[in-house]
């Protein structure tokens, strides 16, 4: 099963566009995501749609922040990428009338309610500028690494 990592390629994208100033071109992203601009406009279109980037056209335009990373979360990004279910996980309708299928999918249901509901509320609390001071932690120790092997 293909993954959908959209999610995860937006989050990398509107993090780096705040570190570089807040705009971009879909050319510019697409080179950071390699795939192709219309992709990169198709999916940024979902963003502007629900008011987490706009964009500008002509010389100098491109895409820009909306909010400051402190105000968007994960679940910002889910929700403007998609309003269904994170967790896509179905359920075997091959024989509805057996007691032993049905059991099964009826915990199986209960469970990804229940994860459905802790993603959620996880994605809620999680802020990309958080996202983005993990990052900067990590460079700032990867270079103190990298200082430290030259000097051995």
């Amino acid at each position: 099963m293909k993954q959908d990592s959209r999610l995860a390629r937006m989050i990398h994208v509107l993090i780096h566009m705040a570190l570089l100033g807040g705009r971009e071109t879909s050319e510019t992203i697409a080179k950071m995501l390699n795939t192709n601009p219309v992709v990169v406009r198709r999916t940024m279109g979902a963003l502007k749609r629900k008011g987490v980037v706009g964009s500008e056209g002509g010389r100098g335009g491109g895409w820009a922040l909306l909010r400051p990373l402190e105000e968007l979360t994960v679940l910002d990004v889910q929700r403007a990428l998609d309003d269904g279910q994170v967790l896509a996980a179905g359920v075997s309708e091959d024989h509805p009338t057996c007691p032993v299928e049905r059991a099964a999918n009826a915990v199986l249901v209960d469970a990804f309610e229940k994860a459905e509901r802790t993603l959620l509320q996880e994605f809620a609390e999680l802020r990309l500028s958080t996202i983005a001071e993990r990052a900067m932690k990590d460079a700032a120790g990867s270079q103190r690494a990298t200082h430290l092997d030259h000097q051995a």
